[in-house]
């Protein structure tokens, strides 16, 4: 193998908030934080370097243009999909409407900043 992904970041305009949201989403806790207001999170046991990416969210003023040309997928891993919607929603997910014809087996979702993230109908182990 030469390289495996060991971190993603998303520039965001709030970090604490963006970093509460995903940390709850995939069970990771914060790592750590940078001078310039960025937040590490990731698998609590593992951390960075371990068998999962990180996510670094970093703060940005820029305003986003356009769709996002990369986005997360995301597949429960102790629930149903259906369950594991009501709980994503809760959390703070809303539906995206990117033009699905409704026989989909996944949910297009956003984080509270907008970015566009899938929830798949596949039951995961846990890592």
């Amino acid at each position: 193998m030469a390289c495996r992904i060991s971190e993603l970041v998303i520039d965001c305009v709030d970090p604490d908030g963006l970093a509460a949201f995903w940390s709850e989403v995939l069970g990771y806790v914060e790592l750590g934080r940078e001078d310039d207001g960025s937040i590490e999170i990731g698998p609590p046991d593992a951390g960075f370097g371990g068998p999962l990416p990180t996510l670094v969210l970093s703060p940005s003023r820029d305003p986003r243009a356009g769709k996002l040309r990369l986005h997360i997928d995301v597949n429960a891993t102790d629930r149903d999909q259906d369950a594991e919607l009501e709980r994503l929603l809760a959390l703070g997910a809303r539906p995206v409407d990117i033009g699905q014809s409704g026989t989909e087996d996944w949910h297009v979702l956003a984080d509270p900043e907008g970015n566009e993230f899938c929830l798949l109908r596949a039951r995961l182990r846990p890592v």
